[in-house]
């Protein structure tokens, strides 16, 4: 069955140049589908259609009769006394409706219990349930835990929320309501690592249709069955995900050039064919003139078939320095604390030559303040932190700051950097600026191009440790593989913060994670550390569950008598077990909104659901 079709889809602004030209795909029910293509190409475009938010203005569309759309870019606008909760409280409305329908009908059928009441009372509370009417309190809670949206900010005003936040909760809404069809326009803009991993895991799950915008190309590569490419206002179709993507492309790519060549040898063996044969044809071989115009229709054919072309790459290289000594970098008993709030405290850490560090961890824990110590733009609350001797250090901020963005690029390089005009040329050349693009002014460069640029001044000198701190955020694709471009050659000290475990999984050889004030060290890879987490945390799970019930070995001679009274003690097991698992039931919806305690009571709960499991198969032994 399909829930998307499109046909023939046009879509042009105001300079008059279609952005959409064309553009058709079909999208089966149930399918999660990964819309890429450059910046500009049109996908937002595509989305904000979809959802009605504007009009095309040539082709169809058609939408399943009954599916619901919903889509994360747009964030309504609410009252303004309206909190989180209230927004949260919104995607429950249908549900809310049907509950207070169902209390006027409760009271009418105290003076009338007519046959249209009651069945409009059965029909009314079957769909509440069906909907999840008891369970709204808790599927808030959950979805909000797991994107990150604590009680504090549940209780404050929608409008004072920052942009992140606005679209964490956007998020949270379109989860909880009734939805068939996601339409996912760069959901992990503003998620650490803990919640797009859990929206991951959501996605996955979720039995409709998804389309998703995404740079993180882990999520891409995590969630989408296949991809659309959106080239030149038309769709080009990859049966994958986004690793099969690259690798199809690239194979298409290559198999388009053997072909241009190809054509380019035929067309210089037939073009010298043909000057012969006019030749010929001039000295009384008159025939053969008609051969060499059918020749000459046959170039004209092979000519027509442009060149394969494939995205500029930099031709950039950081020029590292060796380094001497036996310490890039010594974090001594380091603590830091904002008033109450303690960020880390007794930190240990050494940095070693060569070593590729990721420092990840969730939202707020300090990961850009540790940054800022080692630069030392801001001061330890006590201990120390020392560079080596030999250590010359480059750092990229999170945001990308220039002291005169009224400066042209050119300027930039040659005051900021003190190179010489043609060095200025050359750096900026492989950085992809050349041309006109030089004398930009700073101000008016994209998040892409500043960072960009600012590697390009980073390259000044020799370096042999190299700080980043969230160096792919808000980037395209394009603009992240330009970066990395820039660093793969890169052989000394790395340390660098990130959420995109693209990027970690491709530089980090040793993870740091900062949790409740620690660092976790682990040395590997981030696939090695997130199969160690999955180890760690199923032990602890096994730990906290009680040991279960172990069977009883069944008698060599039958004992009728013996058997029927493990059974009765068994029984009466499994129903004190299914009391106590009401009673965890209970306590989730009275600490919904404690996502901690909601954590404590969920391992309880699992741990006793497994003893029960454990009775009931002793139980149907015993029975048969």
């Amino acid at each position: 069955m399909i829930d998307i079709s499109i046909k023939e889809l046009k879509k042009a602004y105001d300079d008059g140049i279609n952005i959409l030209d064309g553009l058709s795909f079909d999208v089966q029910a149930g399918e999660h589908i990964g819309i890429l293509g450059r910046n500009g190409c049109g996908k937002t475009t595509l989305f904000r259609i979809l959802s009605g938010e504007i009009h095309h203005d040539d082709g169809d569309i058609f939408l399943a009769n009954g599916k619901r759309m919903g889509l994360i870019s747009q964030i309504p606008v609410y009252p303004a006394h309206y909190t989180t909760e209230d927004v949260l409280k919104t995607a429950h409305e249908r549900v809310y409706a049907i509950g207070r329908r169902i209390d006027e009908l409760t009271r009418l059928m105290e003076k009338d219990s007519g046959d249209d009441i009651m069945r409009e009372y059965d029909r009314l509370t079957a769909d509440f349930e069906r909907l999840g009417g008891y369970d709204t309190e808790f599927e808030r809670s959950r979805v909000a835990n797991g994107l990150d949206i604590p009680p504090a900010m549940r209780a404050r005003l929608f409008s004072q929320l920052s942009g992140g936040e606005k679209t964490r909760v956007n998020l949270a809404r379109l989860i909880l309501e009734d939805t068939d069809i996601l339409l996912l326009d760069e959901p992990t803009n503003h998620l650490d690592l803990h919640a797009t991993e859990w929206l991951e895991n959501y996605v996955n799950h979720f039995r409709g249709t998804v389309l998703a915008i995404s740079h993180d190309r882990w999520f891409l590569d995590t969630i989408a069955q296949r991809c659309i490419e959106i080239v030149d206002g038309k769709a080009e179709f990859y049966s994958g995900n986004y690793s099969f993507f690259v690798e199809e492309k690239q194979r298409r790519f290559d198999e388009m050039m053997k072909k241009y060549e190809k054509d380019q040898a035929k067309i210089k063996q037939l073009t010298k064919a043909a000057e012969q044969m006019h030749l010929w044809a001039f000295m009384g071989m008159d025939k053969l003139h008609k051969r060499a115009f059918s020749m000459e229709k046959r170039i004209e054919k092979l000519q027509s078939s442009p060149k394969p072309k494939t995205a500029k790459k930099l031709n950039a290289k950081f020029t590292s320095k060796e380094f001497y000594g036996d310490e890039v970098l010594l974090i001594d008993g380091v603590s830091k604390a904002f008033g109450e709030k303690t960020l880390f405290t007794d930190l240990e850490l050494l940095i070693e030559g060569k070593e590729r560090i990721a420092l990840i961890g969730d939202n707020g824990t300090g990961k850009s303040t540790f940054i800022k110590l080692i630069m030392g733009e801001e001061a330890a609350d006590s201990g120390h932190i020392r560079k080596g001797p030999t250590v010359k250090s480059a750092y990229l901020p999170q945001i990308i700051h220039f002291d005169y963005p009224q400066r042209s690029l050119y300027d930039t390089m040659i005051y900021d950097c003190g190179c010489s005009p043609q060095e200025a040329r050359d750096r900026l050349g492989h950085f992809l600026f050349s041309g006109e693009d030089v004398f930009k002014t700073v101000g008016t460069l994209s998040g892409g191009e500043q960072s960009r640029l600012r590697l390009c001044m980073l390259m000044r000198g020799d370096i042999n440790f190299l700080i980043l701190d969230e160096p792919t955020n808000h980037l395209d694709i394009a603009s992240r593989e330009w970066i990395e471009a820039a660093i793969m050659d890169y052989e000394e000290a790395l340390l660098f913060v990130s959420h995109d475990r693209w990027f970690i999984e491709k530089f980090a050889t040793r993870i740091w994670e900062l949790r409740d004030g620690k660092i976790l060290d682990y040395r590997g890879t981030f696939s090695e550390f997130r199969e160690f987490k999955a180890r760690q945390q199923a032990i602890q799970q096994a730990a906290a569950r009680k040991e279960p019930p172990k069977k009883e070995a069944a008698p060599k001679k039958k004992n009728n008598q013996n058997t029927e009274k493990r059974i009765a003690r068994i029984e009466k097991d499994i129903a004190k077990l299914e009391e106590a698992i009401a009673e965890k039931d209970a306590l989730c919806e009275e600490y919904a909104s404690d996502y901690q305690k909601l954590m404590e009571i969920g391992a309880e709960k699992e741990a006793l659901e497994a003893q029960l499991e454990e009775l009931f198969e002793l139980w149907e032994e015993l029975s048969s």
